[in-house]
């Protein structure tokens, strides 16, 4: 039996590894003809850090236009990560960008929102990258470890590479 993939979840934590855990994630893409969709949660702020924000903003507005610059910020750092990405694969490649259907930023904690927008996408997999600590972590990192025990759907988690950037 053969199964189709059809729709792929690239989850991205916006660090410089990202763009190899993007790369697996093309590749796969441009190997099934499947539709590539970028995901990547701002996870909410702890109600301390809220409190803190507001103690020292002197109105209302500055507090919300501090939460909006948070995300411009993340939504900048997406762009200029695809843009350095894409610039960076071979000419015979680019044409997989065009599988591209949706690049989001998503409120929420990234294995929910993972979990929650491969269901809402009908994805057929999940792909992500796995934490960049060593021995003194666990090798996949609580966002992996949580999508892989949740997911009902195959999940290809990246290595972390200390070489595995886009130069």
């Amino acid at each position: 039996m053969k199964s189709t993939i059809t729709h792929i979840l690239c989850a991205t934590d916006l660090s410089k590894h990202s763009a190899f855990t993007l790369c697996h994630a093309a590749g796969l893409a441009a190997a099934t003809g499947a539709k590539l969709h970028m995901v990547h949660a701002v996870q909410p702020m702890s109600d301390d850090a809220k409190i803190t924000l507001q103690m020292f903003m002197q109105t209302t507005g500055s507090a919300e236009t501090a939460m909006n610059a948070r995300h411009e910020h993340a939504r900048s750092v997406m762009a200029e990560r695809q843009k350095h990405f894409w610039d960076h694969v071979a000419e015979e490649d680019k044409e997989i960008q065009k599988q591209v259907e949706t690049i989001e930023l998503v409120d929420g904690y990234p294995a929910e929102v993972i979990l929650r927008r491969a269901t809402e996408l009908k994805c057929d997999l999940i792909v992500l990258g796995a934490h960049e600590h060593g021995y003194s972590q666990t090798f996949l990192g609580t966002v992996a470890k949580r999508v892989l025990r949740r997911s009902k759907i195959p999940t290809l988690v990246v290595p972390y590479l200390d070489n595995g950037t886009i130069s």
